[in-house]
């Protein structure tokens, strides 16, 4: 059985650069299929406000459709408090055999700091995607050793652009999916008021 790759993330919101990421992990690394899970609250944002879960929610729902290598889980939401990796692949592995747990190269230099590190390597492999800009740090530490570097396109798109953008009025088309950029407008979503 193939593994499967948990990609975490605020996705305030989901944009195709997180698309065209995901998928080039799991062409690169043969995985049954990638699920998206949307944090409740990240331990990395936690004095970050983000836009209420079921819009982030219903905005990976609308990005994926139709996709049928691409899933999504609201595991994280469902527990309405601050979303740690370790409990989320504790719940995941009663599920999946294998999982490959997909993380930026950002994450992997602080990697120590997350809750439980020795134990995330044991419920899953580790994922980095890295560019050919990612600097290599002076220090490998155990985590940096034992992950596995992939690299994938370099798509300069960020969520908190396009909420600069829709902030302004200025278009978001081929940053975030059609349904998605319909669902944004239609709810009126990043809006001074919505901040």
């Amino acid at each position: 059985m193939k593994p499967v790759g948990i990609f975490g993330g605020t996705f305030d919101p989901i944009h195709l650069g997180h698309l065209i990421t995901a998928q080039a992990v799991r062409e690169i690394r043969g995985l049954d299929k990638i699920i998206f899970i949307p944090a409740f609250i990240s331990p990395h944002k936690v004095e970050i406000k983000s836009l209420e879960a079921r819009h982030r929610l219903q905005m990976i729902k609308l990005a994926i459709k139709g996709i049928p290598y691409f899933d999504y889980s609201d595991i994280e939401l469902k527990s309405k408090t601050i979303s740690y990796t370790i409990d989320t692949l504790r719940q995941l592995k009663k599920e999946y055999m294998k999982i490959e747990l997909i993380i930026g190269y950002d994450n992997i230099l602080d990697f120590d700091t997350w809750k439980e590190p020795d134990e995330i390597l044991k419920l899953a492999k580790l994922v980095v995607l890295k560019r050919s800009i990612s600097k290599v740090p002076a220090k490998k530490d155990k985590f940096f050793r034992s992950a596995i570097f992939v690299n994938t396109p370099a798509i300069e798109i960020s969520s908190s652009e396009i909420r600069k953008r829709t902030a302004s009025n200025l278009p978001l088309d081929f940053l975030v999916p059609p349904l998605v950029k319909g669902y944004i407008c239609r709810f009126n979503l990043y809006k001074e008021k919505n901040s």
